[in-house]
């Protein structure tokens, strides 16, 4: 267990001691006109427009189940008139 720890850490610290320099992504980095960072921000909003359009669906359901129980609850009064045979 003991050499397994001392492997983790000397593998984490073996990237630190190369000599290559290490860059962020575009999105990290800040440099917005890129094409990652583009496509990054249509992830966002397709994932934002997916969630809003299950939280709308599931908002209208309860709204159709509210409306039905009012009308089984509420029958609408009854005719004077007889009914047509």
């Amino acid at each position: 267990m003991k050499s397994l720890r001392k492997l983790l850490i000397a593998a984490a610290f073996v990237p630190t001691l190369s000599g290559t320099p290490v860059f962020a992504c575009a999105a990290c980095y800040g440099k917005s006109d890129s094409a990652l960072a583009s496509g990054m921000n249509w992830g966002i909003l397709t994932l934002l427009g997916v969630v809003l359009t299950v939280l709308t669906c599931i908002a209208l359901f309860f709204v159709h189940i509210v409306r039905k129980e009012e009308a089984v609850s509420n029958p609408p009064p009854p005719t004077d008139r007889p009914a047509d045979l």
